[in-house]
């Protein structure tokens, strides 16, 4: 903070006051003596002249060294809480990694971040606090569709930007093009959660040919099971079966019953967390026989979920967006988590192994630095016409943005569980046990076909 000055008396000249107006010396200047030399008509002196000067660089330095805001709201309790608090640790490594190398325009960085209990009704409520409260200069998140789909109108009214993350087609009824996406759904968003899905069961012999739709009734389901429902008509499936599900729903056997009563050869389930493990455990009580069971169920990336289901999730295929194989991890991404690896190891209640989430949170903060890097600005306006204009290199990969702020090339993956045994947390470090089986760029190992053949 500047020193103020404050004038005490015009016969003894200026008292100077230290940061937060505590006085620590005073300092009398006796008023100038008349310099014949000096044209009349002009006031001060040399000694006053650079006392000015000085005050001024030492305003200036002060207002650099304030930091740069960056306001959030972030999943900490609540149902998606568990991926939540990863993105949380990714966004600190990020944010201490740029202040070691000098922050963002010479200013230190500030995350400012409120806990949103995964409750999407608190969000917007959030954002406004730190835009007209707070007074944050840059915006990152939220973390999950749920969340972020609520907040691109308060963003919208204020003309502020966001890199929203891991949410499923947010803005595709907004159109906004202060919105940004870290997540791997590509141009069809809606579609990416099923598009590997159903280009497997089209590749499967014999060809299966009906299907099971099931979804939370929450803004994640209903895009994801839209974008399946799509993909299904357009690749020739029946769909026999297509239902969404209350998200705070703890006994699903009787939704597994009735889908197992219509015979599908394919069930597609679109879950968060909680209902994850509801899901899959029905799935084993009721027997659920079909050919491909899995989809977009959220929470088979938490390594907590996986332990608490163990071989319920064998031969299961599932979307996600990043796994620990030699064809995704760079030495920059295999630094990044072995850097969430040690920070969780001291936190309890956080995933130990981070190999699907934290790229993205962190992956979120290196876009928002490059829009500013490149437009040496804050302004929302210049740093949305930079992302739409340029690509932008992460620990992910180079990503470039469409005019919905979603990626112009899509980056999910299809995994397939494999042989996984209970208690052993270890077997989640490779994908020896979740093997990427599409697409074909990124695969490890060919699915196992049918889904009571895989399960065994």
């Amino acid at each position: 903070m500047a020193r103020s000055v404050r004038d005490s008396s015009p016969s003894l000249g200026m008292e100077r006051l230290g940061e937060g107006g505590n006085s620590r010396a005073l300092t009398v200047i006796p008023p100038p003596r008349p310099d014949p030399l000096r044209p009349r008509g002009r006031r001060g002196s040399i000694v006053g002249i650079v006392g000015a000067a000085m005050f001024a660089l030492s305003v200036t330095a002060a207002s650099a060294a304030e930091p740069i805001k960056i306001g959030c709201s972030m999943a900490r309790t609540g149902g998606v809480a568990g991926i939540g608090k990863q993105i949380d640790i990714a966004l600190e490594i990020w944010r201490d990694q740029i202040n070691k190398a000098g922050g963002l325009l010479g200013r230190p960085v500030e995350l400012d971040c409120y806990d949103d209990q995964s409750n999407p009704a608190n969000v917007p409520g959030i954002y406004a606090k730190l835009i007209d409260i707070d007074k944050v200069d840059l915006l990152i998140g939220p973390y999950a569709t749920n969340m972020v789909a609520p907040v691109i109108p308060i963003i919208m009214q204020k003309n502020m930007m966001t890199v929203g993350i891991l949410a499923n087609a947010a803005n595709h009824e907004f159109h906004y093009p202060g919105y940004f996406s870290m997540n791997a759904t590509g141009p069809d968003p809606e579609g990416s959660y099923s598009t590997g899905f159903l280009a497997l069961a089209d590749a499967a012999k014999p060809k299966p040919k009906t299907m099971a739709l099931v979804g939370a009734d929450a803004e994640y389901g209903h895009n994801a099971i839209e974008g399946a429902r799509k993909n299904a008509k357009k690749d020739g499936y029946d769909i026999v079966y297509d239902r969404y599900y209350p998200p705070t729903i703890t006994d699903c056997a009787p939704i597994m019953r009735a889908v197992q009563a219509t015979a599908p050869d394919i069930v597609f389930v679109a879950a968060y967390p909680p209902d994850t493990v509801c899901m899959v455990r029905a799935a084993a009580e009721v027997g659920l026989k079909t050919k491909i069971f899995g989809g977009a169920l959220v929470g088979l990336g938490i390594t907590s979920v996986k332990m608490q289901l163990g071989p319920l999730m064998n031969g299961m295929i599932n979307n996600t967006v990043f796994a620990p194989a030699k064809t995704l991890l760079s030495p920059e991404a295999n630094l990044l988590i072995a850097t969430y690896q040690e920070r969780a190891a001291k936190e309890q209640g956080v995933d130990p192994l981070g190999f699907v989430f934290p790229p993205f949170g962190y992956a979120a903060g290196q876009v928002l630095a490059a829009a500013v890097n490149g437009t040496q600005s804050l302004d929302p306006k210049k740093l949305m016409a930079y992302l739409h204009t340029h690509p932008v290199k992460t620990v992910l990969r180079e990503i470039s943005f469409g005019p919905d702020g979603e990626w112009t090339e899509s980056g999910r993956l299809f995994t397939q569980f494999r042989h996984v045994v209970p208690d052993d947390v270890n077997q989640f470090r490779t994908t020896d046990h979740e093997q990427i089986i599409w697409p074909d760029k990124y695969k490890t190992a060919d699915m196992v076909y049918p889904y009571d053949q895989a399960k065994n």
